[in-house]
């Protein structure tokens, strides 16, 4: 059961999977959405110069139909009025065309965004198999595009049906207008069904980008086992960065080792902690862990050091306090000073008596800690608290 749910598409893409489609030039569009911008913008520029469109073709109309005397003396005259005319065609058109062009270039922004991808362009034979053609035919993207080609046509001849029933009486009377009269009614009659055309396709579009939102989401959703091998390809295999941590922390184990002979003393828990202290006796610096650890690597300390005549001492909140609020080949915090000085001082007095004789020194009293310090202390206060 565990895997078969791994091998279901359950889980959303992945940013890395939407990129990745995208730079293939997979992105959602709605053709209902273009097509909708493009006629939208097409009646708003009828509106704005549908007029002027109508005057220039009636005055090319009138001038097509006359035949001026300079034409017939200069040939070319001809030609330049004809150009003039189709330049101020030209000019009453381009309100249209400019709104045209500009819905073509903003309606893929409405949905999926600008996307220019030459793959598309690389011809593919696969598409000439006729066997993955005829899977195409009858797979449910097929059946939901033909689903949403009768809607389509259901709706749209439903409001072209109630435009013109509601004209119906304006239809029949055109028969008895004049050419002028009849004219202008057919261009409002024109100009309604295209109208209500527009607002039926807006009706589609509202539900054609939604839904191609849903579908293109879908189709891009991964199985558990996807989104494991690609956290792989990106952040590395985990197995893989789990042995070079572990090999990473081996070295610095004995990189650390090797300073544990250097040291002036071994502070322990006795058995738990164990924490090396250097103390450069040239310079105006503080005392520095040179290696801690607990348990088993406490133990390969405390060994390392009697090995090598290193000085152990026992003082359990001092080594609990040191492991704590240390770190590797940095200065002993400040608060600590009193504690690991009568340590120090213990252990040269220790060495000169080795070497020297005299009288042997006393081992120090447990010293006290500054509040906060002392780990058990810590979580004693912490427990009394939740008490």
């Amino acid at each position: 059961m565990a895997e078969d749910s791994d091998l279901e598409k359950t889980e959303p893409a992945s940013p890395r999977q939407l990129e990745k489609a995208r730079e293939q030039g997979d992105v959602p569009r709605s053709r209902e959405i273009g097509t909708f911008t493009v006629l939208a913008a097409a009646a708003l520029g009828f509106w704005i110069s549908g007029e002027a469109m109508v005057r220039q073709l009636k005055h090319m109309l009138l001038m097509g139909l006359q035949f001026k005397r300079e034409q017939l003396f200069d040939p070319q005259r001809l030609g330049v009025d004809w150009g003039q005319q189709l330049f101020d065609l030209l000019l009453a058109f381009l309100p249209l065309a400019g709104l045209l062009l500009l819905a073509a270039l903003a309606s893929p922004a409405l949905i999926g965004g600008w996307l220019f991808h030459t793959e598309a362009l690389v011809p593919k034979f696969s598409k000439l198999n006729p066997l993955k053609g005829l899977a195409n035919m009858v797979s449910m993207r097929s059946l939901s595009e033909l689903l949403k080609a009768i809607a389509k046509t259901l709706l749209v001849g439903s409001v072209a049906w109630f435009v013109i029933s509601q004209q119906l009486d304006a239809l029949l009377a055109l028969a008895s207008q004049s050419p002028r009269e009849s004219t202008a009614e057919h261009v409002r009659l024109l100009l309604a069904c295209f109208i209500g055309l527009v607002a039926a396709l807006a009706v589609i579009a509202l539900i054609d980008g939604p839904y191609q939102m849903w579908s293109y989401t879908r189709k891009l959703m991964m199985t558990r086992q996807q989104l494991r091998d690609e956290a792989k390809e990106s952040d590395g295999n985990p197995e893989i960065k789990a042995k070079i941590r572990a090999q990473q922390r081996a070295i610095a184990r004995r990189r650390m080792m090797a300073q544990v002979p250097t040291a002036d003393v071994i502070v322990t828990n006795p058995t738990h902690y164990a924490v090396a202290l250097q103390y450069p006796e040239q310079g105006n610096h503080a005392p520095k862990v040179v290696a801690k650890g607990v348990d088993e690597v406490a133990a390969r300390i405390r060994e390392l050091g009697a090995a090598n005549g290193v000085t152990i001492i026992e003082a359990p909140p001092l080594a609990r306090a040191l492991y704590r609020h240390t770190e590797l080949d940095q200065e002993i915090p400040a608060p600590l000073y009193t504690a690991v000085a009568q340590v120090l001082a213990y252990v040269f007095q220790l060495r000169t008596y080795r070497s020297q004789g005299g009288f042997a020194p006393i081992r120090p009293e447990p010293v006290a800690l500054p509040a906060g310090f002392d780990p058990l202390e810590t979580a004693g206060n912490e427990t009394g608290g939740r008490a």
